[in-house]
């Protein structure tokens, strides 16, 4: 048996400074990464207008709210309302076109940041209007009574904040029978900025609106209905939506389970966890094309939420 013997020069290791942590070892803000990511197909549905009714609101929010009523729905009285925050109108007429049942999209952009979003239903009186304008205005255009039968909140991204405002209301918060949080979920830490790995904590309060909403979803009996989707964005200076994920699955008992799927769009699944009406699933990525999956993918989860 032969051994080699090896230079101790080669094996010299510079160890840092007591006290002191590696580098390598420090969380990286990625918000999202910067990488190019060649290996999913990031799948686009056509950014293109879709043959329906459409009107705007302008007169309760800082932007217009864009309503559409798909032409195959036009002969509808009894409809879904799918109220969604951030982002473009063309992915919720695309939804309402392929939604199993008659479903009215109320669409609401508002710009960056959840706070802009969270402060446009500070007044808890706005929601309700919001229903109300949307249900005579449609009637009106149809000329004939109809009903709203189920109102579904989404939210990508920043959304989220409009979605937590409207919950932290009671009155509200009955109203809503079904939430989509389509890669926005998050919080603070606690001290702020100072993530997990380095003993931060998230900000409880921040999730509590979803923590209730996601325990009632879970319960066997409930009408209630929540989905939550995620990529892997670690954004760094706030919780991402993994760890605010994680958070409301501790918070319930529940625990997620590994899986490898296609997902809608060339998405690739990770993980899922289901207790009856109230789903998480996580999706492979950190990159903004990965972020932007879950907004193009809207029409599959509405169908996936509302099943």
């Amino acid at each position: 048996m032969k051994f080699w013997l090896i230079p101790v020069a080669l094996l010299q290791i510079t160890l840092p400074a007591r006290g002191q942590q590696p580098d390598s070892l420090k969380p990286r803000p990625q918000n999202p990464s910067p990488m190019i990511e060649n290996t999913r197909l990031h799948q686009r549905i056509p950014e293109q207008a879709y043959a329906g009714m459409q009107f705007e609101i302008a007169t309760l929010l800082p932007r217009p709210v864009k309503v559409f009523l798909p032409e195959n729905r036009r002969k509808a009285r009894n409809f879904d309302l799918l109220v969604h925050f951030h982002g473009a109108g063309f992915p919720t007429q695309y939804a309402a076109l392929h939604h199993r049942n008659a479903l009215l999209t109320a669409t609401i952009h508002l710009g960056s940041g959840s706070g802009v979003y969270g402060r446009a239903f500070e007044d808890s009186t706005i929601f309700p209007a919001l229903l109300h304008v949307v249900h005579d205005s449609l009637q009106t255009q149809l000329a004939n009574p109809i009903t709203i039968k189920r109102i579904i909140l989404s939210g990508f991204s920043a959304g989220y904040g409009a979605i937590r405002k409207i919950l932290s209301t009671p009155q509200n918060y009955v109203r809503v029978d079904a939430i989509l949080l389509l890669d926005g979920i998050h919080a603070s830490y606690v001290p702020e900025y100072q993530v997990l790995a380095e003993g931060g904590e998230i900000q409880a309060n921040e999730l509590a609106a979803f923590v209730r909403f996601a325990r009632e979803a879970a319960a066997e009996n409930s009408s209630k209905k929540f989905l939550i989707t995620h990529s892997e964005i670690f954004p760094g200076t706030f919780v991402s939506t993994t760890e605010a994920t994680d958070f409301i699955l501790q918070e319930l008992d529940m625990k997620r389970r590994p899986v490898l799927e296609w997902g809608p769009l060339g998405m690739q699944q990770i993980s899922e966890s289901r207790q009856h009406h109230f789903a998480v699933l996580g999706f492979a990525g950190n990159t903004a094309p990965d972020h932007v999956d879950h907004l193009h993918a809207l029409y599959f989860f509405v169908n996936e939420l509302m099943k």
